[in-house]
């Protein structure tokens, strides 16, 4: 799917042509560029999807930041210190391979399937594509993410695997289902593999962005009790989505709650508070972590682990149940979308500027040119 090269981009005259962002490296937002770059073309077994409405994540961000560089130890927003850090490592801030400069970002597509060798049984219908991809198969971890390992959906039109695509029937908006995919399957992902059970209490940290509070619905559709951690801006929010009780963050939890009080924690925050909250599991309880928002190196108590026999989970791969799962709950209108905003896809610096100042609640949307 990677497709490398300085000239990768570069137009004929007469070539078929659509209007993208292109990522031309790490740095601030002069990295993203809106210009004409060829439509691309599907192979046997891909398909052609004109995208409709495409949600922006941290993900994206932290790529062009470079922050996924293991010298990079501040939080996802230290937007400096982390080009800084990233630049005098290797170049391209990521984790354990090159970043594939210059290609098209974007997560998460709505869109219609219009071409392909194996398009016929989904063309003319709503679908959303399952951004992280098992390609090698169920049987390891391996994987490749859309928009970080190859191009992805801040265009008009994108091409993936036809295996990676899923119709959906419903009546939400274009911009409600491109809230869904990185989200929500994290989200389910997490709460999938952490194998959480109705009557449980699970501690949401970061329960206002967007996979918290996607993590929020979907425990308590799980029948959980849930309790959430978000500014005080935000609680009320937060408490519509079915929470028992809020949390300030800033708050010490552990003396609101008190120690063993919660059977799993979902913590996509990190950062220097990580440790203490391990006091508020009980024993044999689970701690389940996809991200780290508050910055990725934390101190902890080794005697909470193992004195209490907790499990702590680690997720990026998805598994093969989640996305199939999702595209049930909307379907039967298990889960509601939560859009704060929706720009066209050319203003994309202003809506990662929005998206960065986190005083929304729910995700951002981009629009392509129709």
């Amino acid at each position: 799917m990677r497709e490398r090269g300085k000239d990768r981009f570069h137009v004929e005259p007469g070539e078929a042509t659509m209007k993208a962002v292109v990522t031309t490296g790490n740095g601030g937002f002069d990295r993203l560029v809106y210009r004409d770059v060829p439509v691309p073309v599907p192979g046997p077994d891909e398909v052609l999807v004109k995208v409709l409405a495409a949600g922006v994540n941290n993900t994206e961000i932290n790529t062009r930041l470079g922050w996924y560089a293991s010298e990079v130890t501040g939080a996802t927003a230290d937007e400096s210190a982390a080009q800084e850090k990233a630049a005098a490592s290797r170049g391209d801030g990521g984790w354990d391979k090159a970043t594939p400069f210059p290609f098209i970002q974007g997560t998460d597509c709505c869109g219609i399937v219009v071409a392909g060798g194996r398009a016929a049984s989904f063309r003319g219908k709503r679908v959303l594509v399952r951004p992280c991809m098992r390609l090698p198969g169920m049987e390891g971890f391996a994987h490749v993410w859309m928009a970080s390992d190859f191009d992805g959906a801040f265009a008009q039109y994108v091409k993936v695997p036809a295996s990676e695509v899923f119709p959906v029937d419903c009546a939400w908006s274009d911009a409600e289902l491109a809230s869904i995919p990185c989200a929500y399957g994290t989200a389910e992902n997490m709460l999938h593999r952490a194998r959480l059970s109705a009557g449980e209490t699970v501690l949401i940290a970061g329960a206002s962005g967007g996979v918290g509070s996607a993590a929020v619905q979907l425990a308590v559709r799980r029948g959980a009790r849930v309790i959430a951690i978000a500014g005080r801006d935000k609680a009320a929010a937060v408490r519509e989505l079915g929470c028992e009780r809020v949390i300030g963050r800033g708050e010490d939890a552990v003396a609101i709650l008190g120690e063993e009080s919660v059977s799993l924690i979902v913590d996509n925050v990190a950062g220097g508070g990580m440790g203490r909250l391990l006091k508020l599991l009980r024993r044999g309880g689970r701690y389940v972590t996809s991200g780290a928002i508050a910055g990725p190196m934390v101190s902890l108590d080794i005697r909470d682990l193992y004195l209490k026999d907790l499990t702590m989970l680690g997720t990026t791969a998805w598994d093969e149940a989640v996305f199939a799962n999702l595209v049930g709950y909307i379907e039967r209108g298990e889960i509601r979308p939560l859009v704060a905003a929706t720009y066209p896809l050319s203003e994309i610096v202003a809506a990662q500027r929005v998206f960065l100042e986190k005083r929304h609640v729910g995700k951002i949307v981009l629009i392509p040119p129709g």
